[in-house]
């Protein structure tokens, strides 16, 4: 497998937590009420799975070992945007968060603002995803060898398996600050 194939895969999950949020946002824009346990789940979801699990992988192993190669001019104007997505994608979800609590605080106003940051992820999501895949990913690989591509794979793996602590060291960490 190609180091491109797990991030893809990634990406379908993505796609689907993208799809349920779309039709909470629907049903939220409908009722005039969010689902607040629903929207918990996609924001934890979007931050620990696609950021710190996804492009986290993108940027400490794929990127970083791509910024020191020779890339084409277009390239490199590419892997950048994509960083600067990323950190879009984090403010958007911040600002998700923000308006969340207002919303559970009461501020029923703060719905439109949650419904104004779900169409944005969706779509920038939807944006950032295509370039990857179809564009970013493909260039990629011609500039890796066959052993650094492995090598990547195998730093993927070993990514992987350490989130999952990271994970849940986080969730009880949470839950201690709560009871102190």
């Amino acid at each position: 497998m190609k180091p491109v194939g797990p991030l893809m895969l990634e990406h379908r999950l993505i796609e689907r937590m993208l799809e349920l949020l779309r039709r909470e946002a629907e049903k939220a824009e409908a009722a005039q009420k969010i689902d607040v346990p629903l929207l918990d789940t996609a924001v934890d979801f979007i931050r620990w799975y696609a950021d710190k699990t996804h492009h986290a992988k993108e940027e400490s192993i794929l990127f970083r070992d791509l910024a020191r190669k020779e890339l084409s001019p277009a390239d490199r104007s590419l892997m950048e945007e994509l960083l600067e997505d990323h950190g879009f994608g984090r403010r958007t979800v911040g600002q998700l968060v923000e308006a969340k609590e207002m919303y559970r605080q009461g501020a029923g106003e703060a719905l439109t603002t949650i419904l104004e940051k779900c169409t944005t992820l969706i779509s920038f999501y939807h944006d950032h995803i295509h370039k990857e895949d179809n564009i970013f990913f493909p260039a990629s690989l011609n500039y890796l060898s066959d052993a650094e591509q492995k090598a990547m794979l195998d730093e993927f793996a070993e990514s992987d398996r350490k989130m999952i602590h990271a994970k849940y060291g986080a969730v009880v960490e949470q839950y201690e600050k709560m009871l102190e």
